[in-house]
């Protein structure tokens, strides 16, 4: 099992920028394909971004458009999503994922792709 951390998150002026971590522990990161979501009140879990064990990545690109970066770091454990240009509709609770089990390329989009998940933290941007 990994165990996984959300942190960065808060209360942020439209237009501001954000940095999400996310740190893990318990099994080897590098084995990992990581990935972040978002959930709105009353709506359902949405993919934002991911990253491969390679380090290849994929974006929501109606949601995010260039704005959010995904990286990692593979010697701190950590995951990160820089979020730029923050607008309403990104408030949500923001969770961290990990995947164990792909090829160094792949990434998953979808909740079923991934086996362990953070406890969230909450991204509020005010207009």
């Amino acid at each position: 099992q990994v165990q996984l951390v959300e942190s960065g998150g808060g209360l942020v002026q439209a237009g501001g920028s954000l940095r999400l971590s996310c740190a893990a522990s318990g099994r080897t990161f590098s084995n990992y394909a990581m990935g972040w979501f978002r959930q709105a009140p009353g709506k359902d879990r949405e993919f934002v971004a991911a990253i491969s064990r390679g380090g290849g990545t994929r974006y929501n690109v109606d949601s995010v458009k260039g704005r959010f970066t995904i990286s990692r770091d593979n010697a701190k454990n950590t995951v990160f999503l820089e979020m730029n240009s923050l607008k309403p509709e990104d408030t949500a609770v923001y969770y961290c994922a990990a995947d164990p089990a792909r090829a160094t390329w792949y990434v998953a989009t979808t909740t079923s792709g991934y086996d362990f998940w953070g406890q969230g933290t909450q991204v509020t941007v005010s207009s």
